[in-house]
């Protein structure tokens, strides 16, 4: 992206209203200071620490203002399709799908959006706990069987499973093929766009091909099938029958790249949660026997239930506290479509906004010791989270906020 040119005499004043630019440095020309974004873990705590929670950069090509905490989080929330939106991008429309609603915004986002979070709903998620109990046991007991093994690896592929059958059905949990190519496919979203054969990124869209071409021939079979009420209903039912507001049915193209997408959310998500669950369990046995506790004071009678769920409380503070520690992404950017004023200083138009989940999960005025894992920070007494608006955003927020953020909470884990 071209740095916008500075007319004025100051160059950290903004020509669109004589705002001042937020403080900080561009870097090196286009390059900026992206090499040290990509080396330093530190680059953000650094220029936080220098500057403040508003400050300038250049990153990735892009002129970029990082804004970090509640405020700056509401502020660029409250402002999609107005002030900001998703960044136009031909090499992640290209992994993702033109039809992505990662991608889409405005009029479209809202209709699309309207349509996917029927399959997110609580009543679709009460319906999934049977699938996903069965699913669950079956890998409790295999890992059981296998004595030792290596846990992350095994923690995929049970996400994928789980988010195969809510969201296709059982076509394709076995297909190994499926999940190699998908695994790829994953590995390679934030890979650099060089358009080489040998290169991840040519790799990554190869990938996407071959997972569509499995997706058409899922999609072909289920359109066989009579639509009978009293079929178990998923994701993709949901897509082959939606309409949109002109009352067209969703092409097949685009019913794919959606699908594609629901995958993700519910398998990359769901992964971590889980990963970071065991780890941070296994370093707190307290923790962990205060979870077990709450699990053997739960009355079940039959199978489990979202009744069930719901008295989990502690299960649901910890995963939360999982979330707030790592979240499924660290930050997001927006583009610039009209310029704007934040806390004094200028946002002008044809910049990024960046803003940053991690670093709003540490502010010292919301968690008590942000970086030790406590649990009892979401509690009725405490709720550290409730504080301030837009202080907790494991999934974003606004419009855009994820669809699948309690799919991610594993309805399966309840015996820990």
């Amino acid at each position: 992206m071209k740095i916008p040119e500075n007319k004025s005499n100051n160059p950290d004043i903004s020509t669109d209203n004589q705002l001042p630019l937020p403080p900080g440095k561009l870097g090196l020309p286009i390059i900026g200071e992206t090499i040290s974004f990509l080396t330093d873990k530190n680059f953000i705590n650094k220029r936080q620490e220098k500057y403040g929670n508003v400050f300038k950069t250049n990153i990735l090509g892009l002129t970029t203002i990082v804004m970090i905490g509640a405020d700056a989080n509401r502020f660029i929330f409250s402002g999609e399709n107005r002030n900001f939106t998703v960044i136009p991008d031909k090499d992640i429309s290209d992994l993702l799908g033109p039809a992505s609603l990662a991608l889409q915004a405005g009029s479209i986002h809202q209709n699309r959006r309207k349509l996917l979070a029927q399959a997110f709903q609580t009543r679709a998620l009460a319906s999934y706990t049977p699938a996903m109990v069965e699913i669950t046991n079956s890998y409790l007991q295999k890992w059981k069987d296998l004595g030792q093994l290596t846990l992350y690896p095994q923690l995929r592929e049970y996400a994928f499973d789980v988010a195969c059958k809510l969201l296709v059905g059982t076509d394709i949990t076995h297909d190994h093929d499926f999940l190699k190519l998908f695994e790829g496919w994953c590995q390679g979203l934030n890979a650099i766009p060089i358009r080489l054969p040998w290169t991840t990124y040519s790799k990554t869209v190869k990938s996407r091909k071959l997972l569509l071409a499995k997706i058409d021939k899922i999609i072909v079979e289920r359109q066989k099938q009579p639509n009978l009420e009293n079929l178990e209903k998923d994701a993709l039912d949901l897509l082959l029958n939606a309409k949109d507001e002109n009352g067209n049915n969703l092409s097949v193209d685009e019913i794919k790249d959606q699908i594609l997408g629901l995958l993700f959310i519910g398998h990359e998500a769901l992964s971590s949660v889980l990963c970071y669950f065991f780890l941070f369990l296994a370093q707190n046995p307290e923790i962990l026997a205060a979870a077990r506790q709450e699990q053997q004071q739960i009355n079940y009678t039959g199978d489990l239930t979202s009744e069930h769920l719901k008295q989990m409380t502690y299960l649901d503070q910890i995963l939360k506290e999982i979330l707030r520690l790592i979240p499924p992404i660290g930050s997001s950017f927006r583009s610039v479509i009209k310029t704007c004023e934040f806390n004094g200083y200028s946002i002008p138009e044809g910049w990024m906004v960046m803003y940053d989940i991690y670093k709003t999960h540490e502010d010292e005025n919301i968690y008590q010791n942000p970086q030790s894992f406590d649990p009892d920070r979401f509690n009725v007494e405490r709720n550290e989270d409730k504080s301030k608006p837009f202080s907790y955003i494991p999934f974003g927020g606004g419009i855009k906020e994820c669809l699948g953020k309690e799919f991610a909470k594993d309805r399966g884990l309840n015996k820990v």
